[in-house]
């Protein structure tokens, strides 16, 4: 990521900047807001690859995520207030222009009021027993429910929403009470109205602990919302940091904050998970998944905290935490089911981020399997590590033990450096354009490697996923337009072709105070064959079903992402040095095609599709019981796919070997990481793949 963008401001700008205000109730505020504003729409509309029009879509657009983003389970507003805002939905591209903050202020204070009011709404709710034998039911799609028309309805919103909360409370408890009575048969179970009203209270006070922090928020963080629904308008990856945010992103930057390892978005109404950090908590815990939401939250042992449409900022306070202790995670898995999450917060291990391989052999050859689960670049003086140089280091081990074939595995490799994707690229091919890098409004500028050695000429195979992203998109769709290798995996990777610049915004002004940063979408990348990798991603030669297969999890599924577009193509030769590069290609399509544990998968990841569309929840006990039992049942089908297992065994490369007899951390993290290899489908016909590939005769393996 780019940390420095030099803008040159005019003259004019500066002095537009120190105008005099009106006063009115925000005057503290008001002249430091104006000049948050006018920089924001001068630096985006000036610098952004692709900048908006301000104008009434625009407008309309702002208006309704910012209503959404305060709001989100349509718990506080009227539709009389909505009606009201209505007025300026069209306007707050006029109000932008003429540095006027009225409808920020008209919502900001009716959302106060409204707040203030929906403590007697919860209170008032919680303060009656509940009636779990009603046939009643509630929709988690909030995009379905309207406003309410009255106070009566709104509170009949909060009845539907806390009964829900509480019941989930109340199913816990009675599976709680069951396995005491199985480990002690003299155990005297609680009654259903002792549970009820345990779990009623538990939900209280779970509203109560969000109401404290609700009433921590100050009017700059719901201002640093409203600022951010006009920035992310331009694309999802462009964002206004508070000072406060700026402070958490440049310690998570250097790596050095605690927590569970996890990149967090918002989802509807949920906490979902959008991206494990390598060698973080979580990801070495190795049960929380890409797409689950988290629906509540403990300390240790004590009692969870329903974080359902809390905003994300809050829901992060609550899960991230110091070094050493749990957190307990109660999470919707993306098959329906509900599961209890221990996590230890920790910082991440960033050795696990770091190059590994392993050998396997498969019909009398040998072959390396090389896992890569970032594109990092470290320029710490004591600590110098380089994914490229890594890599090539790992490659010549490898060759070594004889190798014949590597594998790259990608999946789940969000990106990271640009230079070392090039680079490492540049280890598989003579030299050569490996990736375009286009500024808005220049031609696209050919990135080459201008190294002729090439590090590894013999069969090459690439493995990714639709979690693949960014730099591992260059380096793979580099690979494929060269033919250098295969490319096998989900149907398409995530499709982020965009790159971001972190621009501190102080030097624009000359208030006393922080004003904060913006993170802002600066470049697109373009294949070197001209597609870029913006939505479409790199498309697999040889499409593997996968449980993400139907789900939105990709660039593409995102609000505001910028379009796929094409450059003119590079001048590259392809590498052409393969024999029978189709033919493995359609022997391994027909492989997929009748293996029974493919079509286990493709038939889960429809399955599991299905579940996420049906936003049904009972409020009625024995149906709520009977749609969880039902999700169990019909997640018993797929249950071979936990038994499959390889006839593969992976073994350390022999420089390894020696380390992991005097490290024993290294040796259970490396036992772990085989036996997952032993049972990964993937990898098994990645392999597949690789040990059909034939060079063409008159080619002839590089050995050094």
């Amino acid at each position: 990521m780019i940390r420095n963008l030099k803008i040159l401001l005019p003259l004019l700008f500066f002095v537009s900047l120190f105008t005099s205000y009106q006063t009115n109730a925000y005057t503290d505020t008001e002249p430091k807001d104006k000049v948050l504003l006018t920089i924001l729409k001068y630096v985006l509309t000036q610098g952004h690859y692709e900048p908006k029009q301000i104008d009434d879509t625009f407008s309309e657009n702002v208006f309704n995520s910012f209503i959404e983003n305060i709001d989100p389970s349509k718990r506080y507003f009227l539709q009389s207030d909505i009606d009201e805002f209505a007025a300026y939905k069209l306007q707050i591209d006029d109000q932008i222009n003429n540095e006027d903050l009225s409808f920020f202020y008209l919502v900001y204070e009716r959302l106060i009021e409204r707040t203030e009011e929906s403590k007697d709404y919860y209170k008032e709710v919680l303060s009656n027993k509940f009636d779990f034998n009603t046939k009643e039911t509630l929709d988690a799609d909030v995009d379905k429910l309207p406003y309410a028309a009255s106070k009566e309805e709104l509170i009949n919103t909060w009845y539907k929403q806390l009964k829900f909360s509480t019941l989930s409370r109340l199913y816990d408890k009675l599976n709680d009470e069951e396995s005491k009575q199985k480990e002690d048969e003299t155990y005297q179970p609680k009654t259903i109205d002792e549970l009820e009203e345990e779990a009623r209270e538990a939900t209280l006070e779970s509203m109560n602990d969000l109401y404290e922090r609700i009433d921590e928020l100050t009017y700059s963080d719901w201002f640093s919302t409203f600022i951010n629904c006009i920035a992310e308008e331009f694309d999802p990856h462009t964002s206004y940091f508070d000072p406060t945010v700026k402070k958490r992103f440049d310690i998570s930057m250097a790596g050095k904050l605690e927590g569970i390892g996890a990149r967090l978005q918002k989802k509807n109404d949920y906490t979902s998970v959008s991206e494990l950090i390598s060698g973080g908590p979580a990801w070495k815990q190795g049960e929380l998944e890409v797409g689950d939401l988290i629906v509540k939250v403990a300390q240790g042992n004590k009692e969870p905290i329903d974080i359902v449409g809390m905003r994300l900022d809050d829901a992060i306070e609550y899960i991230k935490g110091e070094k050493g202790t749990e957190v307990r995670l109660t999470v919707k898995k993306i098959d329906g089911t509900i599961k209890i999450i221990s996590i230890i917060r920790d910082v991440v291990e960033l050795e696990e981020t770091f190059v590994k391989s392993t050998v396997v052999h498969k019909d009398g050859k040998t072959f390396g399997i090389i896992n890569l689960p970032k594109f990092y670049i470290d320029f710490g003086e004591e600590s110098y590590r380089n994914s490229a140089t890594d890599m090539a280091q790992e490659i010549e081990r490898l060759k070594k033990e004889n190798v014949e074939g590597l594998v790259i595995d990608l999946r789940n490799n969000g990106g990271g450096s640009l230079e070392t994707a090039i680079e490492i690229s540049g280890l598989f091919i003579n030299k050569g354009p490996v990736v375009q890098v286009k500024y808005r409004d220049r031609d696209a500028d050919v990135r080459k490697d201008e190294d002729s050695k090439i590090q590894w000429d013999g069969p090459l195979v690439i493995l990714v996923n639709e979690l693949s992203a960014s730099a591992s998109e260059i380096f793979a769709a580099a690979m494929q337009d060269y033919k250098r290798a295969v490319i096998i995996g989900g149907k398409q990777t995530y499709g982020k072709g965009t790159v971001q610049s972190v621009l501190d915004i102080n030097r624009y002004h000359n208030l006393k105070e922080d004003i904060g940063a913006l993170k802002m979408t600066i470049q697109k990348f373009y294949r070197i064959n001209g597609g870029s990798t913006q939505l479409e991603g790199v498309h697999s030669d040889i499409m593997l079903p996968s449980r993400y297969s139907y789900l939105e999890i990709g660039e593409r599924d995102l609000p505001n992402a910028l379009k796929f577009d094409k450059v003119k193509p590079a001048t590259y030769n392809l590498w052409n040095n393969y024999a029978n590069f189709n033919e493995v290609i359609n022997n391994s399509k027909k492989r997929i095609a009748t293996n029974h544990y493919f079509k286990l998968i493709d038939s889960n990841a429809k399955w599991l599709k299905s579940t996420q569309d049906d936003t049904l929840i009972h409020l009625n006990l024995e149906d709520y019981k009977a749609d969880l039992e039902n999700n169990k049942t019909q997640s018993l089908q797929f249950k071979d796919l936990k038994d499959f297992t390889t006839n593969l065994t992976y073994t350390s490369p022999l420089y390894e070997q020696n380390l992991i007899k005097s490290d024993s951390d290294l040796a259970d993290k490396r036992m772990a990481w085989h036996k997952n290899l032993q049972k990964d489908i993937y990898v098994e016909e990645a392999v597949n793949v690789l040990s059909e590939l034939k060079l063409k005769p008159e080619y002839h393996l590089v050995k050094n």
